[in-house]
């Protein structure tokens, strides 16, 4: 009976620990330079190699770069530093730029840890800060790509926390940048709407817009003009000692992105990366 007894024990308790695994302990942020959070089980998982550009490559967005890498290096040198939305045209650096410039703060040896968090992730969003206010000797960018909300998403209420809602606020070693297509995270027939269907029709999005006005930066990135794609295009060429005649890269260049029905940053890499291939040049 004892041994049926403890067998039952043993059972209630695995599937007690399926449906609350146990968090992994926290890791001591010097296996590597950058994080991906993952919650149930909670734990931070190191990336050893981020996929990024250099920030002499991000050609067109000159103001957005110089803001957010003076942002960025007072927040790792310890200093007042602002969360920051980039928000804008697809493809046009958004978070590239912050990859790059976390890389800048690292190649200058400062204690700056990239987090990436995904958006459907947030709800964990407090149990990740507790961890990371915990380590005192490091600084951290957290980052949440593409983010956006529908009208009956409620993931923005955690958000809030790490902007500068809740008793305790956000740890002093976090700062937060987060991109978006849209301004105010939401989309603007959904603004519109709730205006138009609410008894106060400025308080029906106000929560919600207010999010956004939480960020201390907002930086606006904008389709490029051809003339920017074309110098996006020479960058790369450049950077990767690939030589071709000027006229020759210009009407190639100009075709892709005919082909493709606009221009951004992404569709220049796209087409360097095709010409490096039909050239013989490693990526």
């Amino acid at each position: 009976m004892k041994d049926m007894n403890d067998t039952a024990l043993e059972r209630i308790a695995a599937a007690l620990e399926r449906l609350a695994p146990v968090p992994h302990p926290a890791p001591r942020f010097t296996e590597a330079a950058a994080y991906v959070w993952h919650p149930d089980p909670d734990r931070l998982e190191p990336v050893e190699t981020v996929n990024r550009v250099d920030l002499v490559q991000l050609i067109g967005i000159d103001r957005a770069k110089d803001i957010l890498l003076a942002n960025t290096m007072q927040f790792a040198r310890g200093y007042g530093a602002n969360n920051a939305l980039l928000w804008g045209a697809r493809g046009m650096g958004k978070s590239s730029l912050v990859k790059a410039v976390h890389a800048e703060a690292v190649a200058q040896g400062l204690p700056l840890v990239l987090v990436e968090i995904a958006r459907e992730d947030l709800g964990s969003v407090g149990r990740l800060l507790a961890i990371l206010g915990n380590a005192k000797d490091r600084r951290f960018l957290l980052f949440s790509d593409d983010l956006s909300f529908s009208h009956d998403d409620t993931q923005y209420k955690s958000l809030k926390a790490v902007l500068d809602g809740g008793i305790s606020g956000r740890p002093a070693n976090v700062i937060l940048y987060a991109t978006s297509n849209r301004r105010h995270l939401m989309p603007r027939d959904m603004i519109d709407n709730e205006r138009s269907t609410a008894i106060h029709p400025g308080e029906a999005v106000e929560e919600k817009v207010s999010l956004s006005d939480r960020f201390g930066l907002w930086l606006g990135f904008h389709p490029c003009s051809q003339d920017e794609y074309l110098a996006m295009v020479q960058g790369y060429c450049d950077a990767y000692d690939l030589r071709i005649e000027a006229e020759e890269l210009r009407a190639e260049a100009v075709e892709w992105q005919a082909t493709r029905g606009g221009r951004s940053g992404r569709v220049a890499w796209q087409f360097f990366t095709d010409l490096a291939g039909r050239h013989g040049v490693a990526l």
